[in-house]
């Protein structure tokens, strides 16, 4: 899951006069001003990014999901009176937050 917004991204490096951007795997490079070498964009600046944007589309909605998801789990189990959905529903959740949280963020 990516959780920043590629625009994001793109919107930096054109105020910062950074040029040619691009993702690999999971880190961001791109042309500091006046270079003939990509660099990986500084973590400090992804993290001042995250923190002022907030959640990207993708975690917004597997958050959004995973809520959803356990909400009808939970009329589910209460309608055939078993703990079965909730145990799914915690599943989903687990792998869905794991993701969320990313330790290269």
């Amino acid at each position: 899951m990516n959780p920043y917004c590629e625009q994001w991204i793109a919107d930096w490096c054109q105020t910062n006069g950074w040029t040619d951007w691009f993702r690999e795997r999971s880190s961001y490079w791109a042309f500091p001003p006046n270079s003939v070498m990509p660099v990986p964009i500084p973590s400090s600046v992804l993290h001042a990014i995250k923190a002022e944007k907030g959640l990207s589309q993708d975690e917004r909605f597997w958050s959004l999901s995973a809520l959803v998801g356990t909400g009808l789990a939970a009329a589910l189990g209460f309608a055939i009176a078993s703990p079965m959905p909730l145990l799914i529903a915690f599943v989903g959740c687990a792998i869905v937050f794991a993701q969320l949280d990313s330790e290269e963020v």
